[in-house]
């Protein structure tokens, strides 16, 4: 069964299939389905997980165990395959199609990829053994004319609505990326009320963050240079910048950088943890320096700490925001490294 990714939801209301193939080149849309799956198995059951990660050299007989043996506690699990290049191999591809003839009715597959390159690929033995025996959904990119839709979807789950040309205007911003769609709608979630948003509402809730600067701030923080972290931090403020905003942003970084930590305890490597969590390759470095320096408690407590700059940018609590970001600099950058540049 083929599905766009919007159908996926009521297919998953229905009925629970015994394997899923998520692929696509949407990112946010192929995360948001592999989501749904992994939550609608726990709903029904299925409380074990276990992840295989597909590399150059993979043993199948890995994923031959996975899905053959059964929990010494008894649980339902599910299976998540990722196949980063979307090749499973001659090995793979015989493996995926005997367990889509014969599929363990104690699991799910769920199968992720990116879209295979080339023309023919789904005529593939293993494709086709996949779509005959589950779901297939195609996570497409949401074309320039459904956009506004799209975004309007989005906004209605928050309790949020907005006239025509508001959804043409956030629509022209983030044309072409829909990650940063969805980004500008989780900001005007915590920016703005629930309610008909107006044109003036929106334009100054999302007027354009900074990036380079962010990118700076970022940057200043996990190398542990506080003297540029605080001018990073004074331009974003001289700009207009919401503390609420750079508040979310930084603690989205470090919410992953602190799952990538606990994959590292659990004995993974680093480049699976890095294509999982979405890291580019770009901001790689940049991730690796606050992986060095800061431990996984620091991280939690500057989680914690950001939420509550969240809730002072919003006037619930006492404290100014932008004292808390910069706080938040000079407690996880080195004390007296800090006070010495400061000074």
């Amino acid at each position: 069964m083929l599905l766009r990714a919007d159908q996926l939801e009521a297919q998953l209301a229905r009925s629970l299939a015994p394997l899923y193939l998520i692929h696509g080149d949407e990112p946010l849309l192929a995360l948001e389905a592999a989501d749904a799956v992994r939550a609608a198995a726990r709903q029904r059951g299925f409380a074990e997980r276990e992840v295989l990660f597909v590399q150059q050299r993979f043993d199948w007989s890995a994923f031959v165990q996975a899905t053959e043996s059964l929990s010494l506690f008894g649980a339902r699990k599910l299976v998540d395959l990722r196949l980063p290049t979307a090749k499973p191999g001659t090995e793979g591809g015989e493996a995926l199609q005997r367990y889509a003839a014969r599929p363990n009715p104690e699991l799910v597959l769920l199968v992720s990829m990116p879209r295979p390159e080339g023309s023919g690929w789904w005529k593939s033995g293993w494709f086709t053994a996949l779509d005959a025996a589950g779901v297939v959904v195609e996570a497409k990119p949401v074309l320039r004319a459904h956009l506004p839709a799209w975004i309007g979807a989005r906004l209605a789950r928050q309790g949020q609505r907005a006239p025509h040309e508001v959804l043409e205007y956030l629509a022209e911003r983030v044309e072409g990326n829909l990650l940063a769609a969805h980004q500008e709608v989780q900001k005007l979630g915590l920016l703005a009320p629930q309610g008909m948003l107006a044109m003036e509402q929106v334009a100054g809730a999302v007027a354009n963050v900074a990036r380079f600067e962010f990118e700076v701030l970022a940057e200043a923080l996990y190398a542990g240079e506080f003297a540029h972290y605080c001018r990073a931090l004074d331009g974003l403020r001289g700009e207009g910048e919401s503390p609420a905003a750079l508040a979310w942003r930084l603690g989205e970084e470090l919410v992953t950088l602190l799952r990538i930590r606990q994959g590292m305890s659990a004995g993974r490597r680093l480049d699976q943890l890095f294509a999982e969590h979405r890291v580019w390759r770009a901001a790689q470095p940049r991730a690796e320096k606050a992986l060095r320096r800061l431990a996984p408690a620091r991280l939690q407590q500057a989680v914690r700490q950001l939420a509550r700059i969240e809730r002072q940018s919003k006037g619930v609590g006492a404290g100014d925001p932008w004292d808390g970001l910069m706080r938040l600099g000079l407690e996880l950058i080195d004390g007296t490294e800090g006070a010495r540049q400061v000074a």
